[in-house]
């Protein structure tokens, strides 16, 4: 039975280290003295350092990257200067119109990103890794899925445009021992608001967030994973669905007005439980937190509260999910990754969310 060590991180802007590219040139990180935040408080020489501590800590096989570079090369050139090992990279790049009826395109910047260590001998030496690019029409199901479209989410009855801000990125992966499985990386829209606003003007903000983070997820369960799950052709290779999906279990305020959950809704519904996804963090649980629905120990990322000066809400917006075809528990030990060793640096000194791991076993 093949094992390999799973990573998700939302790694926070790392295209700000890169520059170039431009007229045919390569991208480079930028200079080390120059600043990877807008606060310039953190050089680019100390992002780096703490890339590279976190991935050697990380130590993963194969893991999904959000809030990566522009380009696959900036992906790869991080990887092979920061990370230990032989790798291959692969970011999806994300256009779409502007609007229903436009032809102006706009461009994604945070990338999502998968990297596939190969020096240790996990995956197949011919075809380690299938990418599916969600950009080309020619993969159906994934660039279908992805295209903007039409939804009527709120209670208007009105029908709305909307449109993913990142594509997700498809791959296949093929173990040694020739074993596969598919895997999705996700960011889908954030909930945050990061600007002063009059409160009613807020609260609007907030429930449009909600309403587009619902559509993108529902889209995308109706889309992809729904015929994924029953298809002939996909129904019986095991699937992982993670990233940073921007929402948790239960309703906010703003859900509680369109009844219904982002993160629960791409899971799946009670009505179709042969096509529901596992969540590898809720398994991690107690027993007692799982009967009480209890999630705090759960927290991937954490907010300043947008009243209360010094008040920070601890959320779990990460996850990992999982299908239900696969060998028994075939993603397992799920964890998430706080502190480098014991007296290391803490995660968040290094990205605004913490790393999840598990473990697959097929």
């Amino acid at each position: 039975m093949a094992e390999i060590k799973f990573a998700v991180w939302n790694m926070e802007w790392l295209n700000n280290l890169f520059t170039g590219g431009s007229n045919g040139a390569p991208s480079v990180f930028k200079d080390d003295d120059d600043f990877a935040d807008r606060d310039k408080k953190v050089t680019i020489a100390k992002r780096k350092a703490d890339i590279a501590l976190g991935l050697a800590h990380i130590d993963p096989d194969l893991m999904v990257i959000v809030e990566g570079p522009n380009k696959t090369e900036e992906l790869q050139l991080l990887f092979d200067e920061l990370a230990l090992g032989e790798w291959q990279c692969f970011i999806q790049s994300s256009k779409s119109i502007n609007g229903p009826g436009r032809t102006d395109m706009w461009s994604s910047s945070q990338c999502v990103g998968i990297a596939m260590r190969l020096d240790g001998n996990k995956f197949d030496a011919q075809t380690p890794m299938r990418i599916f690019d969600s950009m080309d029409e020619n993969n159906e199901a994934i660039f279908e899925a992805s295209e903007p479209f039409w939804m009527d989410i709120g209670t208007d009855k009105i029908p709305e445009w909307f449109r993913f801000e990142r594509r997700p990125a498809y791959a296949e992966i093929k173990l040694a021992d020739g074993e596969i499985f598919r895997l999705v990386g996700l960011h889908l829209k954030s909930k945050g608001i990061f600007s002063a606003h009059e409160w009613s003007r807020w609260w609007a903000m907030a429930d449009a967030n909600r309403e587009r983070l619902l559509a993108q997820c529902r889209q995308f369960r109706m889309e992809f994973l729904d015929g994924y799950l029953r298809d002939d052709e996909t129904k019986d290779i095991p699937l992982i669905v993670c990233g940073d999906i921007n929402d948790g279990p239960g309703f906010d305020t703003s859900e509680m007005k369109l009844k219904a959950s982002g993160i629960e809704t791409l899971m799946g519904s009670v009505w179709h439980p042969d096509l529901a996804l596992g969540n590898a963090l809720f398994d991690r649980l107690s027993e007692k937190d799982k009967k009480r629905l209890n999630f705090e120990d759960n927290s991937t990322t954490s907010f300043a509260d947008p009243i209360f000066n010094h008040t920070y809400h601890r959320v779990w917006i990460d996850h990992i999910l999982y299908s239900r075809n696969g060998h028994g528990q075939w993603v397992k030990d799920a964890d998430i990754l706080r502190q480098i060793g014991d007296d290391g640096p803490k995660y968040y000194q290094i990205s605004d969310h913490y790393p999840v791991v598990a473990q697959i076993s097929l």
